[in-house]
């Protein structure tokens, strides 16, 4: 993806099952799961970089000595910066004979993370905050252990204003700010409430106080807190969390548009947001590996059960495409199968857009994340290929014309040629905090490399999705324009993004997308602006409608033209003004239709076809074309 973008943050949890002392003789430390905490959060590095945060609860702690720990940075290289801190506060401790890891009492006791229960966090913000305060875990503090929580989670929460006005009409006095602070708050309350109605039946039956921990934690059913807390929540979510007695819980939304999954054995439990990270830390076979399903809990209690159940009633199942298309880690089986059959989805197009002339064509890629798009289209073209050398040989077979000349001018004459034309020539960063100051930073990222392509040539180049176009208009498009091809074509092997999300992609004001830009631009040309102040009136009056009313109204504007027409002004609106190159641009956008085929698990198509799996959804864009018709940035949610 060349555009700037925000999404999914990853979450990581390790469980053990076993006491240190058993991890300390087979793997020769008690510290373990600290250690596999590690390894699932930096192999999922690729979803974020604003920051990282991890914590740990520790059984069975004596009264009087600490039990919840957390760790926080939005430093640069946050992650290996915290875990880098923690290690050598413990190697000091070893050193000095404050720790012996054949005694795991004094693991517990003097190093923070040397628990039972560890959660990380990596952090792409996307509420505009960058402080240490705003990275996950977050954690509501009690001195009953089972009052005491901590959170982290891959989520965003459409409608927050709503859970705090709850929050108040209850009594409470919530922090505003973000839609974590009001989900770690509404859980807390029903858990203080089930924490409560046990301990008073304990002191009502007269049971001994120091008794009541025990009773209260074996009791405690995160299941039932959640059910209560989440019942009124319309987002995508996939949430972690560790109640300070031990319990742990791992839910996801009912609609599944957050990734969560889960690998069990006899010795740890562990959560991700990526399949492959799971895998490649627990060497196991993808089959050992499982999804968490949308709608459930799994718990693990501080005695070591473990159970899933429904927190929600069935919805429709619509997960988020982006994860597959961009997103995830691309070396997952079944990503990779899905990728490059995105990119062999645009056959039809490209080899129209080059009038099937192989010859003079040049097929790469940009940026490196679309590497796997285009070994599937460049597969797809040689299939194509191949199929008509076939042809050919068979009609003249047929009319007794085979020859030498004839075969060399059909196989080599015409072949697909496919080079590496953009390179990444430093190892800087490209995601970057603030959008100022990004085109120059790619600029000097990216170099090319010479003598490849010709005059003659088209130069074919596969992107993930190109979302505001900025990077492609001031940076990318200038550095392919140095081969000085008779044409460049960017393909995108994701359809036209049109309407915001409001899931966990930074990507809501609707008047920065291009495709929003170029369609508007159309109906300015054509003399129909009064068309937008009609949507702007019908989004008005759904205001103060609740969510679960408001329609799609700025669907109308994109009705007006074909997804061909849009792209053609999409091009023309990318295309740099002060440019030595003065060749043809194309810019080709893979169909919905072709993209569902591609991947058919995940539905989750609403940047594309307005079609939002919850309420929050429509509101979200309701608003946003109401900020961009007034003229005011900001996110729409």
């Amino acid at each position: 993806m060349s555009d700037f973008l925000k999404h999914e943050c990853g979450i990581a949890m390790v469980r053990l099952l076993k006491p240190l002392s058993y991890y300390q003789e087979k793997y020769g430390t008690p510290i373990y799961g600290f250690n596999q905490l590690f390894l699932l959060m930096e192999k999922q590095h690729n979803r974020g970089q604003d920051g990282a945060g991890i914590g740990c609860v520790k059984l069975n702690m004596p009264a009087g000595q600490s039990y919840m720990a957390r760790e926080r940075s939005i430093q640069s290289n946050s992650l290996s910066r915290i875990f880098q801190e923690q290690l050598k506060d413990y190697t000091n401790k070893l050193e000095s004979g404050t720790i012996h890891p054949e005694f795991v009492s004094t693991v517990k006791e003097n190093f923070a993370f040397g628990g039972e229960a560890l959660l990380g966090h990596l952090r792409y913000g996307t509420s505009g905050v960058y402080s240490t305060q705003s990275c996950h875990p977050y954690v509501r503090q009690s001195n009953w252990p089972t009052k005491s929580l901590m959170l982290a989670g891959n989520f965003t929460i459409t409608n927050e204003k709503e859970l705090n006005e709850s929050l108040i009409d209850r009594g409470q006095h919530p922090v505003f700010g973000t839609d974590t602070q009001a989900v770690l708050e509404g859980i807390g309350f029903h858990l203080d409430e089930a924490h409560d109605a046990i301990y008073h039946r304990m002191r009502d039956q007269k049971v001994e106080g120091a008794q009541i921990p025990k009773i209260i934690s074996h009791e405690l059913d995160p299941v039932r807190i959640i059910k209560k807390a989440a019942a009124d929540w319309d987002g995508g979510y996939a949430i972690a969390g560790l109640i300070g007695n031990g319990d742990a819980f791992v839910m996801r939304d009912p609609h599944g548009i957050r990734p969560c999954f889960y690998f069990q054995n006899e010795e740890v439990i562990a959560f991700a947001s990526e399949r492959v990270a799971l895998m490649t830390i627990f060497n196991q076979p993808i089959e050992s590996v499982c999804e968490l399903q949308p709608g459930t809990a799994t718990v693990i209690k501080s005695d070591g059960r473990v159970y899933c159940e429904p927190f929600t009633e069935k919805k429709t199942i619509s997960p988020c495409s982006f994860e597959r298309i961009y997103f995830s880690r691309g070396n997952d089986a079944d990503i990779y199968t899905e990728r490059k059959a995105l990119g062999a989805a645009l056959l039809g197009q490209v080899v129209k857009s080059i009038d099937n002339n192989f010859t003079n064509s040049v097929f790469s890629f940009v940026p490196n994340t679309a590497e796997v798009a285009y070994h599937g289209l460049l597969e797809a073209v040689r299939v194509h290929r191949r199929k008509e050398v076939k042809l050919a040989i068979l009609k003249a077979q047929k009319e007794d014309n085979l020859d030498e000349s004839l075969l060399d001018s059909l196989i080599m004459g015409n072949w697909p040629r496919g080079e590496k034309i953009a390179h990444k020539d430093i190892k800087l960063r490209t995601f970057i905090s603030q959008e100022k100051g990004r085109a120059q930073l790619v600029s000097h990222v990216y170099d090319i490399t010479y003598g490849v392509v010709q005059p003659t040539d088209s130069l074919v180049c596969i992107d993930d999705s190109i979302v505001r176009g900025t990077t492609l208009k001031e940076s990318i498009l200038n550095i392919l324009s140095r081969t000085k091809p008779r044409k460049i074509v960017i393909a995108s092997t994701a359809p036209q993004i049109r309407y915001p999300d409001c899931y966990g992609i930074d990507m809501s004001e609707l008047g920065k997308f291009i495709a929003f830009k170029a369609t508007i631009a159309l109906v300015k040309e054509e003399g129909q602006s009064e068309l937008l102040r009609e949507v702007y009136e019908d989004c008005i009056q759904q205001v103060n409608k609740p969510a679960s009313e408001i329609k799609n109204y700025v669907r109308r504007i994109y009705d007006r033209y074909t997804d061909e027409k849009i792209s053609a002004k999409i091009a023309q609106l990318v295309y740099p003004k002060k440019m030595a190159w003065s060749g043809d641009l194309e810019i080709v956008f893979l169909p919905v239709d072709k993209m569902r085929e591609a991947i058919p698990k995940h539905n989750g198509d609403w940047y594309f076809t307005g079609n939002y799996p919850t309420a929050g959804g429509y509101a979200t864009l309701n608003r946003a074309y109401i900020n961009y018709f007034e003229n005011k940035s900001g996110r729409a949610y």
